[in-house]
C-alpha cells in the first residue's frame, strides 16, 4: 500500500511540475521601453512684456466690460517645434478680482481686467490647449464691480502668460 501511495504522490508531483511549466509556456513576456525627452522651450514676445494701454481717458461711467476692449499683441516662439507628440498649452496666471472670478485684480478698488481668448473668457489661473500655428486671439477689457462706483486715477494689473508643451 505504501508503494501505491508513493507512486501516486510521485505522479501528482510530476503533474504539478508539468502544469506549472505549461502555465509559464502559455504566458507572454513583456518588455517596456521608451525615450525621455525635454519639451522644446517656448517664449512669448521674445521674453518682453506684453503692454496693454487703455489710454488716459477711460471714463469711470463707461467701464462696462465692453468699452475700451484692446487687442493683446503677442507672439509665441518654440524652439525645435514638437512633432505632435505633446500638446501646447497657454496659461494665464494672476490675482483674481474679488468681485469677478473671470477678471484680474488691479491696484484700483472695484476695477478688474478681463482677458478673452477668441471671444471666450480666459479665466485667471487657467490653462488651455492651443495650436502654435493658430494661437488664440487675446483681448483685454476693463470691468467694474456692479455694486460700486469707480474713482478717478491711474490703474495697473499684472499677470503672466506662459506657453508650455505638456
Amino acid at each position: 500500500m505504501s508503494i501505491t501511495i508513493r507512486a501516486l504522490l510521485l505522479t501528482c508531483g510530476l503533474m504539478g511540475v508539468v502544469v506549472t511549466a505549461q502555465a509559464k509556456d502559455n504566458g507572454a513576456d513583456m518588455t517596456f521601453h521608451g525615450t525621455l525627452i525635454t519639451p522644446p522651450p517656448c517664449t512669448i514676445n521674445d521674453d518682453n512684456r506684453i503692454e496693454v494701454n487703455f489710454g488716459e481717458r477711460v471714463g469711470i461711467n463707461k467701464v462696462d466690460g465692453v468699452n475700451y476692449r484692446q487687442m493683446m499683441n503677442y507672439q509665441i516662439t518654440c524652439l525645435e517645434a514638437a512633432t505632435g507628440n505633446g500638446a501646447l498649452t497657454l496659461s494665464l496666471s494672476g490675482s483674481v478680482a474679488g468681485f469677478d472670478s473671470e477678471a484680474l485684480l488691479t491696484d484700483k478698488a472695484n476695477l478688474g481686467i478681463r482677458v478673452y481668448q477668441n471671444d471666450q473668457p480666459f479665466t485667471p489661473n487657467s490653462t488651455l490647449k492651443i495650436d502654435l500655428a493658430n494661437p488664440p486671439r487675446l483681448e483685454a477689457v476693463p470691468v467694474k464691480n456692479a455694486r460700486a462706483t469707480l474713482t478717478e486715477g491711474a490703474f495697473e494689473s499684472w499677470a503672466t502668460l506662459r506657453a508650455d508643451y505638456q
